[in-house]
């Protein structure tokens, strides 16, 4: 049975179906192969269920939140920002590339739209500096993923959901560890262009008084961020609230910048209803798969095969994160959540493994899903804003940071603290 639905699975995905139609036809397809009763019937219910869930109101608010501050111009003025302050490093603008998404990031809880918005700004600057083409288009891919870890983050919102953990102690948990990721995405670039110092493009120069001016830029996404996280923390709102919070911010921040129009508000909408049907269509199809699996037995199996494997919790974190680095290779990161974390979380947390911490590594392990061919959302979305040249140099130039996040799994293991402390401490 696990065998066929693997198969199943893989070809579906091989065909190149979409993820969402991909996992409601395999759950369609196992259902009269392996139940007695007609399971399809219950997809109504199913359906309705899964968008009955009041913190998924969150989901479409923090994807219109980032519409409405890409189409404010805030990606830019920020990008300028962090060109000034850390373009002295070896990797030069390379390094805004980061500090821009990181800071995206904390205003928008989606990867792919932060590899879009600052990916747009930088891209122009490539030929113009003479950066290592790779490496630049590389660090915009990988900044982008800081978008699902930095609260406030969409996929934390759903893994809260799925585990019935809360969403502020992971927003907490995920604050430490997505900076220091971000830090250690730096040192890498400083590291390749040290080895490399061609890789670095012409220096930029600035003095401290532009340093100084730019600061203004940095504030609006510093208000967003404390609006939206400090609102839940503060116990005035609930992360539903809070993203409603978040867009209301953001509404006033594109009238101060000229930017709120009926036209700029009819894109934000169209943008976010595209991205939000996307998502529940997995959703759904995820839902009704995870029904048709438990059903059937096939979860049951699965984990008593896990279970039956007698392996130490350190073996089963390592195959756990072999289990989806290969994954990531093959599904899209909101389905691979969605479809797996039913199974894995339970199997994990029964063999004391902290759900809180172990949301954490999971998100940098669908981070890297992000990043790693052939089904790398965040190398496509940098790839499409380059309008030519090759995919490969996209995935070559993203390979050094996965290197990095695997080096931020390490350090989680031996250090479950750096998620940890925090909610912990303010939880």
């Amino acid at each position: 049975m696990i065998a066929t639905a693997l198969t199943l699975l893989m070809v579906l995905i091989g065909l190149s179906i979409p993820v969402g139609a991909a996992l409601g036809v395999l759950g369609l397809t196992l259902d009269p192969m392996f139940s007695m009763l007609p399971l399809s019937r219950a997809l109504g219910e199913i359906s309705w269920s899964a968008n009955n869930e009041f913190l998924l109101v969150a989901i479409p608010l923090f994807i219109l939140l980032g519409e409405i501050l890409l189409r404010a111009g805030l990606a830019e003025r920020m990008y300028q920002s962090m060109s000034l302050w850390l373009s002295w490093l070896p990797g030069g603008l390379m390094h805004a590339n980061i500090g821009a998404s990181t800071l995206f990031s904390a205003t928008s809880g989606s990867s792919v739209a932060t590899s879009a918005t600052v990916g747009t700004v930088a891209i122009p600057q490539i030929k113009k500096h003479g950066y290592n083409e790779p490496l630049f288009l590389g660090s915009l891919a990988a900044g982008g993923t800081l978008g699902i870890l930095i609260p406030p983050s969409i996929n934390l919102v759903l893994y809260g959901v799925l585990t019935n953990s809360s969403v502020p102690k992971l927003y907490l948990a995920g604050i430490i560890p997505g900076f220091l990721l971000a830090l250690l995405f730096i040192l890498t670039i400083v590291i390749a262009c040290v080895i490399k110092p061609q890789w670095g493009g012409k220096n930029i120069h600035a003095s401290w008084n532009e340093r100084l001016r730019s600061l203004v830029n940095l504030l609006p996404p510093l208000g967003i961020f404390f609006l939206v996280v400090g609102s839940i923390y503060a116990g005035l709102a609930t992360p539903t609230e809070a993203a409603a919070l978040g867009v209301s911010g953001a509404l006033v921040l594109a009238a101060c910048y000229r930017r709120l129009t009926w036209g700029m508000l009819r894109e934000a909408v169209e943008g976010t209803m595209r991205s939000t049907a996307m998502i529940m269509l997995i959703v759904i199809a995820a839902s009704f798969l995870n029904f048709v699996m438990s059903a059937t037995g096939l979860t049951n199996a699965i984990t008593d095969f896990i279970g039956g494997l007698g392996l130490s919790p350190a073996m089963m974190l390592l195959v756990l994160v072999a289990f989806y680095l290969v994954l990531g290779c093959f599904m899209e990161t909101l389905s691979m959540m969605i479809t797996t974390i039913p199974i894995v979380a339970p199997v994990m947390i029964g063999l004391g493994f902290d759900p809180i911490w172990l949301g954490i590594m999971i998100i940098i392990l669908v981070e890297a899903a992000l990043i790693t061919p052939p089904v790398g959302m965040n190398l496509f979305v940098v790839q499409s804003l380059r309008k030519s040249g090759s995919m490969n140099a996209v995935i070559i130039g993203a390979l050094p940071f996965v290197a990095a996040m695997a080096l931020m799994l390490l350090l989680l293991a031996l250090f479950p603290g750096i998620a940890l402390w925090m909610p912990n401490t303010f939880g």
